[in-house]
Parts: structure tokens; sequence; C-alpha cells
């Protein structure tokens, strides 16, 4: 590619990896980064102008790459580079269990036992008792037996881990009996069929997509039967002209065949949400006391802990499962446990659960403080006195997220904004980069900040963006 004479002439004035090396050491602010992330700061800096200069051979505003403006560019490059991957952003979305955002927040409680555990040793595998080895999985075991009614429990690290490890053990090599309609993609396209074939179990469809009746599952029982499965549909809802199978049915017709039932209730839960005027959703006390074989769920979505996946059940079959070699490879770790443990002994008292758990607390907010909270944000804005900026409160809907309650519309009071000749996608994009992040949503037109999901300090944070982004238009 042939460059003219003004491109030769800004790519010779690009300052050297050596002279911005040596300009770098009076730059204070870079004195924490390791000189190997500056020296790359440089050479992506350096490799971003010259194509930039390639780029635009016509272009007769391109400014001679200075020292000083090359050097701002590396400063922000290296930072950029050194910050951490993983950070926290500003949950505006009203999307209380957001599988994007790191779905539930730990209460305080967890948060605590956890950072205790992490900087000491403990006694994960030692009994206190007897002074010999332990099991990691008696830490919880008991607080899940008693808030679920379960004989036994096990903890691993995810629900759908729980799920591969139940049918392992269970139904490998024999026929897993489901319903059509229950065959559920869990998320990035991990799908339940897709768990039962990596297990050894055998796949059989049951029924129609919107009906399955009891006769389906016993028509369909033979000698290679090894279980009857029932999955929660809790991340979407089939309506109109439907049927299925009660889980108490289910347990009646397995003990009449000698059969296991297992039921994933995916996002598990033991709040009775129809308490606070919410849609229903089983909870674990029911699936065990219905007399389910097992049952599996996560320990994060509803249930508000860390991501885990929790399984209740029979001691018997409980027992088989935690000497399955599997259950080693699925182990959950220290410092999960430790915010799980927390997390379960608030459920001994469910005022102070409902009150102390963030997703809980979220979700079950009334509309009253929701209001509240949206002036008072709507307020911070107002004050900034930009004639650019237009504030409107607006009558719309949270959701609980997380692949549960998919048909429960939870009323919020949300604040809308727009600035004069800047799109809602214009603001969504400075506001993803701002620091921290805050995300929201669009929706007419209207850039959405939903204050069910806001934290206390955040609607500050809110409104320093907003001025940051006004002060800087143009």
């Amino acid at each position: 590619m042939s460059l003219n004479k003004n491109q030769q002439n800004f790519l010779k004035a690009i300052p050297s990896v050596d002279r911005l090396l040596t300009a770098v050491q009076n730059e204070t602010e870079l004195d924490l980064i390791p000189k190997n992330v500056i020296v790359r700061a440089i050479r992506e800096t350096l490799d971003e102008l010259r194509q930039n200069i390639i780029a635009k051979p016509n272009q007769a505003n391109l400014n001679s790459p200075s020292l000083a403006s090359t050097l701002g560019k590396v400063n922000l490059r290296a930072f950029e580079l050194y910050a951490l991957n993983l950070k926290r952003v500003v949950n505006a979305t009203g999307v209380v269990v957001h599988t994007n955002l790191g779905r539930s927040c730990l209460p305080k409680a967890a948060i605590d036992h956890l950072a205790e555990i992490s900087e000491n040793y403990s006694n994960l595998e030692f009994n206190l008792e007897i002074g010999k080895r332990g099991s990691r999985y008696s830490i919880v075991e008991d607080l899940l037996c008693e808030i679920s009614g379960a004989e036994s429990a096990l903890a691993v690290n995810n629900n759908a881990a729980a799920v591969l490890l139940c049918l392992e053990t269970i139904a490998r090599n024999k026929r897993v009996l489901i319903s059509r309609g229950e065959l559920v993609e869990i998320g990035g396209s991990f799908r339940i069929p897709d768990v039962m074939a990596k297990s050894g179990a055998i796949l059989e469809e049951i029924g129609a997509t919107n009906r399955t009746h009891l006769r389906d599952y016993e028509t369909a029982i033979s000698s290679e039967t090894g279980l009857l499965l029932k999955v929660h549909t809790s991340n979407y809802s089939i309506v109109g002209f439907t049927a299925s199978v009660s889980l108490p049915e289910l347990v009646e017709l397995g003990n009449r065949y000698n059969l296991p039932v297992m039921e994933d209730l995916g996002s598990g839960n033991f709040i009775d949400f129809q308490r606070y005027g919410l849609t229903a959703e089983p909870t674990v006390q029911n699936s065990v006391a219905s007399g389910a074989g097992i049952v599996t769920f996560s320990g994060d979505k509803l249930l508000g802990g860390p991501q885990a996946g929790i399984i209740v059940g029979k001691k018997d079959i409980i027992e088989n499962i935690k000497s399955n070699p599997l259950t080693r490879a699925l182990r959950i770790d220290k410092l999960t446990l430790a915010a799980l443990e927390a997390t379960l002994r608030l459920y001994l008292n469910e005022n102070q659960a409902l009150n102390e758990i963030p997703t809980l607390r979220m979700i079950t907010v009334s509309l009253e403080e929701i209001k509240a909270r949206a002036h008072k944000l709507a307020g911070k804005l107002e004050k900034l006195n930009k004639a650019d900026l237009t504030v409107k409160l607006c009558d719309l809907s949270s959701k609980a997220g997380g692949g549960a309650l998919p048909l429960l519309e939870l009323p919020s009071c949300c604040v809308g904004i727009s600035i004069q000749n800047i799109s809602a996608n214009t603001i969504e994009a400075a506001l993803r980069k701002y620091s921290p992040p805050i995300i929201g949503r669009i929706e007419n037109d209207l850039f959405i900040f939903d204050p069910r999901t806001l934290k206390d300090d955040e609607p500050a944070v809110i409104a320093e963006a907003i001025g940051y982004m006004l002060s800087n238009i143009g």
C-alpha cells in the first residue's frame, strides 16, 4: 500500500518505544504497574496510531502524534491492561437475578464468613469432635435437612453438575422417563438431553409438548426403566391447552413400580412467595414432602447464595451419590461452602432471610418503597440542572430473572432519561464504559434506571456518571 507524504511524515513522528519508556519513568501514576505491562501498553498504543494513520490517507485534520499525546494514550492503555477483568457493575436493569451480571448478590453474613474462611485455615475436612479427617459435605448437610425436611443432603459446584451426578449414579445405562414438555434448555445451549446423554442414562420422552398424563408414564415403564424424572420448567411456561403430572402422582406411580423419582427444580426456593402476593413457585420443602427420592436445585438464583448445586432426598440414594467417584470431580470448594452455609443459616428465620438476603429483599420490596427510591434518583438527576437532560418517572415492570418465575411481572417505578441530540444507545454505551459500569435498559427511546436492583449508594453514582457525561458532550 502506497502512503502519501502526510502519512509518511506522521508515521515518522510517532515516538519510539525506547523514548516512551524513558518518558514513562516520570509518570508517577504508573509506578505500581509492572514494566512488562507498560511495554505492552506502549506497543499496542503505537500499533493503533500506525493503523489509524494508514487507514485515513485523505483525512485533512489528522494530527501528528506528539510525545505528550502518545504518552497520555499509553497511560490509559496501561491502566486498562492492569485493571481486573471481573469488576463491580451497577445493575439498573430491574432484573434481580441477572445471569450476565453475576446472578445473586450475597448477604453480608455470607460475605463476612467467606472473608474469614478465605484468609485463615479452617476445619474444611477435619472433624473437631474426634480430631480426625472429616467430610466437607457435613458442613451444610444438617442445615439443608433442617430447612428442607430431607433425610440427607449434598452440595456440589452447580445444579447442572448435581443433575449429571444424580443421573449417572441412579440411572446409568437405564431408561429415564421424562415428559417431552420438560426437556428444558438450562442456558448457554446446555440442555437436559445433553446432560442425560453425558451421564450415560437413556432418555425416553413421553407425552406431548403441551400435555402429558400419568398413563403416558405407566405405559412406558419397562424392565429397562431406572428413573422417573420431573423437571420444573422454571425458565418458561406453557399456557392454554395443557396437562402435566404432579410430583405426588409421579411418586405414587414410582412406589407402585419400585422406581425412584427425581425432581430438578432448577432455581430452588425455600420461601412461599404467594404469602407475599407473588406468583406461586414450587418450594424445596413441598417437593421433599411429596416423597421424591431426590430433589436438585441451585444455591444461587432465588436462593440468594453462591453458585452451587444442591441435592436433597432419601439417605440411601444420597449415600450412593456420595460414593460415586464423579462426586470428587464436582465437589464444592471451601469459599462456596462458607458463603452457602452463612446464607442457609439465615433461612432458619424466614423474616431474617427476607430482610438480609438481597435477592429476596429485591423481589419482595413494596411498590411504595420503589417509588420513593425512584423519586430520590430523579431528584439527584434534576439537581444537575442541565438543560439538555430530561428526566421522567415511568411505571414499568421488573423481572425476577435467573430462569425463575417466567410469568412474574414485578410492578416498578423507574427513572427514564433522554439527552438532547444524544441517542439512548449512545447513553447506554457511555454508561457501560464508566467506572463503575452502569447497566440499564432502553424503552421507548429512553434510557431506563430501575431502582429495584440499585444499592443505597448507587443513585449517587448514577448522578455522577450523568453529570460527567453532560460535561463532556462535544
